[in-house]
């Protein structure tokens, strides 16, 4: 079922700079959390990840983030942060943030594939770190939907040109 589009009130038109300092904090917090249990496990950190793991967590942090921003039913996380805007074509929809405060800070995260894709590239290392066989398992879905998703506009496009 639809939403309706929601107007903007003047106190959800100002940025919640002191929620975007949650957000950074509860980012920095996780990623020192995680530290910290390395280094509590007696686990160590990769001295480099090899080329094709880099390869394969770049197309898998792009896929994620534009799966969980602009997919339709990826909405259904969204829905308590955002409101609809339209249709975007192949499957994915324009939404923007809604409400104030933390509540606006989550919907604009939420609904930018750009600011998503620092959090996913920093679980998919993480996941590499921990337990690479999964999450190269993980990762090689979200490559392969990306790879199928380039293929699928490039037989519309040829389909269009016929």
């Amino acid at each position: 079922m639809a939403r309706e589009p929601e107007q903007l009130t003047a106190k959800e038109d100002e940025r919640p700079l002191a929620s975007y300092a949650t957000l950074i904090g509860a980012f920095s917090a996780a990623v020192a959390g995680f530290a910290g249990w390395m280094a509590r496990s007696g686990r160590t950190f990769p001295e480099r990840f090899e080329a094709r793991d880099l390869t394969l967590m770049t197309l898998a942090t792009h896929k994620a983030s534009r799966l969980l921003a602009k997919d339709r039913v990826t909405g259904a996380l969204r829905a308590p942060f955002t409101a609809p805007q339209q249709d975007s074509g192949a499957g994915e929809v324009e939404e923007r943030a809604r409400g104030t405060g933390l509540r606006r800070a989550i919907g604009e995260l939420l609904t930018c594939p750009y600011c998503l894709g620092m959090w996913l590239a920093t679980l998919f290392a993480a996941g590499m770190t921990i337990a690479p066989r999964q999450t190269r398992w993980v990762a090689s879905v979200l490559a392969v939907h990306f790879g199928s998703d380039v293929l699928q506009v490039a037989y519309k496009k040829l389909e269009d040109t016929l």
